[in-house]
């Protein structure tokens, strides 16, 4: 289903548009596949509390196409900071099985300009986390995205990923021809500081979607549509009927 908005589609021709798409989606397959894309990961490990993590100490003994990378996530309990390992195979099996993602046609309606209103403080809102058990984790959400879709007035809410803003949205196809969890979309700046530009062809599916080793922000409740979003990303496709949860 394609929207009916408030705001112009954005101004661009239609093959230069479809060409780029194809092009944003060949490197997505690449980096997808990439020795440190999201189905190399086969392991994310949190250490006991004061410990260091040492990613060449962890990574003795592994396979050669093994690498091993540090990282830091706020502690839901202690509020304190915890450490942990990411393990990441170039030749893991979901790298191996791995055949596409499947997306819907390339459609210019889903290509929408939304007036975005900054904050003057470092807002915070509360994002639900896929594994985290019902638990919330707050994230900096640096403006308003507000646009009308089908009649239905939205005020979204994009946070800060190193600088720019990544949408979690939910959608009724969610659970059925996209991933369950919802979808993630990066939304593009303009000249204007006032406006920005949602193409939601290129909405992706996210990490979690590749390996069960991610904790994913979820869709607050401001961010799911009431319509149907038939663009961008649906599903990973395997071969063999691997299952990409592994």
């Amino acid at each position: 289903m394609s929207p009916s908005v408030s705001h112009s589609i954005a101004d661009q021709p239609v093959s230069d548009a479809v060409g780029q798409w194809h092009a944003w989606r060949a490197e997505r397959h690449r980096a997808l596949t990439s020795p440190a894309g999201n189905l190399a990961l086969v392991e994310t490990r949190w250490l006991p509390a004061g410990a260091d993590p040492d990613p060449e100490k962890a990574r003795a003994g592994q396979p050669e196409t093994m690498t091993v990378t540090a990282l830091r996530r706020t502690d839901l309990v202690t509020g304190g900071s915890e450490d942990g390992l990411r393990f990441w195979d170039a030749d893991a099996p979901a790298i191996r099985h791995f055949d596409r993602v499947d997306a819907f046609p390339y459609d210019p309606a889903w290509v929408l300009h939304a007036t975005y209103t900054p904050v003057s403080d470092a807002r915070r809102v509360s994002f639900e986390h896929l594994r985290d058990n019902g638990g919330t984790r707050d994230l900096v959400v640096p403006g308003d995205i507000t646009l009308t879709v089908d009649g239905r007035d939205y005020t979204l809410s994009a946070f800060d990923d190193d600088g720019t803003l990544l949408l979690v949205f939910g959608d009724p196809t969610n659970g059925d021809t996209t991933y369950g969890a919802g979808r993630f979309l990066f939304v593009q700046r303009t000249e204007d500081d006032h406006r920005v530009l949602l193409d939601f062809n290129r909405a992706f599916v996210p990490p979690c979607g590749f390996s069960d080793q991610y904790n994913c922000p979820m869709p607050p409740r401001q961010n799911r549509f009431h319509l149907p979003v038939e663009a961008g990303e649906k599903l990973p496709v395997f071969r063999a009927g691997f299952d990409a949860q592994h």
